[in-house]
């Protein structure tokens, strides 16, 4: 390896424990309560290492986001060659939940995580947080177009699905699901008979 790509390593290297330390610590005690000296303490680096690599804690948050939508895109476009769209919109369904699953923690901070929104509002064109979105209300127009939801904006459809998969992943991230509601306890098992009966609902 030579200097450069060395360097660069070493450059990832940096970043990526950054950025791991800061998300553990804004689901541990909330962005209000984290500082860059807590997050440069927590890799014992001083402060002023962590601003060559971020502007300030919102750039360092936007970019945790970043990082969980890009791994929620990748879970959406693995079911995206199923031909029939109700039943994509419902494997869309299940990439969601796989993605909470796996991912608990940037489900975490994408979603549940109390923080400003002004860390959006400074990038006005969010690639990695629209696309994901607007993959979903693409297979709702799609199932429109095949004569499901009759009369219903794809809009409104999407903003319905994606807030019952966001209620059950988020009783999942935030150990809710206590209840004796599966014969068995597997989580997942549970997810996919809910997304069971939520077909009796797409017609």
């Amino acid at each position: 390896m030579g200097i450069t790509e060395r360097r660069k390593k070493e450059k990832a290297d940096m970043t990526q424990s950054i950025l791991d330390a800061a998300l553990s610590l804004f689901i541990e005690q909330g962005y209000d309560n984290v500082s860059i000296r807590k997050i440069a303490e927590k890799i014992e680096y001083s402060p002023s290492t962590i601003y060559l690599y971020f502007e300030d804690k919102d750039a360092i948050f936007f970019e945790l986001h970043n990082s969980g939508f890009t791994e929620l895109y990748k879970h959406q476009l693995e079911v995206q060659n199923i031909h029939d769209p109700k039943e994509r919109l419902l494997a869309h369904g299940r990439a969601y939940l796989n993605f909470a699953f796996e991912h608990q923690e940037y489900y975490d901070i994408m979603f549940i995580v109390r923080s400003p929104g002004k860390f959006i509002d400074k990038y006005k064109n969010w690639e990695c947080g629209d696309r994901a979105y607007n993959l979903l209300i693409q297979n709702v127009k799609e199932c429109i177009e095949a004569g499901y939801f009759r009369d219903q904006k794809p809009e409104g459809v999407a903003f319905l699905l994606w807030s019952a998969m966001h209620g059950m992943a988020s009783l999942l991230i935030r150990k809710r699901l206590t209840l004796p509601i599966s014969d068995n306890g597997d989580v997942m098992d549970i997810f996919n008979h809910s997304l069971q009966v939520l077909t009796a609902f797409i017609k």
